[in-house]
């Protein structure tokens, strides 16, 4: 069966307006469930829980890069790297990009659905930050930091999933992904803060001007003690200490990326965060069986 071009270029359209050719945001949101769920249960998830956090991260973040396209319409034609989104380009129209937001937190809500009240609740409060993250750089120099509540929200979910309840080290974890959030997205925010500058958006990378280095890895040693802190309160071993190992080598790797603050190479350093997060994930999960 042959389908006609234009359908595929829709399709193509919608494709890269969820931002399903570019993975990366799906494995920052999916690495801080996975954590979360591998604590929560201690290393056994149930499998139903498992599958509707995932699934639920996936769709949220598709979401949350339609609404963000969807704010950003007026700004992205005036940046080099964002010129050929979707709506920028004119391939996918406002309305329809609203459109297949509803349809897409629906579709995530659905899922929620099946699990117990206290998830349910916290739906709202993380449709509600994946909603209105792409609308608080008109506003704060801090949309990183904002970015990081909505990013990491999967993890109290993923507790009160798996466990019916919120525990101290949820909230821990939580923590430490809101900074790690606002560790990633300034190194994404350097490579477009001369643009920002131009067009009047607000960022991290902004605000910490010639300090943003230093800040980084004030932000970095913060996350990594955080982490180092829930492993010793958990009891876990040395699997999980030499994955904290692995991502703390990672985090000295991005800080000679981003040392000359050379555009390709901070977003680089942007990317590399997924090898810091399936470090911290390797560890856990190591540490898990291991104890079995």
């Amino acid at each position: 069966m042959n389908v006609p071009p234009s359908v595929k270029s829709r399709a193509d359209a919608y494709w890269r307006l969820m931002r399903f050719d570019k993975p990366i945001g799906i494995f920052l949101l999916l690495w801080p469930a996975l954590w979360a769920l591998w604590i929560a249960g201690q290393g056994r998830p149930d499998p139903g829980v498992a599958a509707v956090i995932v699934l639920g991260v996936i769709l949220m973040r598709a979401a949350g890069c339609v609404i963000n396209d969807y704010a950003d319409r007026d700004f992205d034609p005036h940046v080099e790297r964002t010129r050929l989104r979707p709506i920028a380009a004119g391939a996918v129209t406002p309305k329809e990009a609203l459109v297949l937001f509803v349809v897409l937190c629906l579709t995530a809500f659905g899922l929620v659905l099946t699990m117990n009240g206290l998830t349910i609740a916290l739906s709202v409060p993380g449709a509600f930050l994946a909603a209105s993250y792409p609308f608080t750089k008109r506003y704060t120099h801090l949309p990183q930091a904002y970015l990081g509540l909505a990013f990491g929200w999967a993890i109290p979910m993923a507790f009160a999933a798996q466990t019916g309840s919120i525990s101290a080290v949820a909230w821990a974890l939580y923590a430490a992904t809101v900074l790690w959030a606002l560790i990633y997205d300034t190194m994404y925010a350097m490579v477009d803060r001369d643009d920002d500058l131009k067009i009047g958006v607000k960022s991290t990378a902004i605000l910490f001007g010639e300090h943003d280095r230093e800040i980084i890895g004030a932000l970095q040693i913060a996350m990594l003690t955080i982490l180092f802190g829930i492993g010793r309160y958990l009891g876990l071993g040395w699997p999980y200490a030499l994955g904290l190992a692995a991502a703390a080598g990672f985090s000295v790797y991005q800080q000679i990326l981003i040392f000359r603050r050379e555009k390709p190479k901070c977003f680089h350093a942007f990317l590399n965060n997924h090898w810091f997060g399936a470090a911290v994930f390797a560890g856990l999960f190591a540490d898990y069986a291991w104890s079995d």
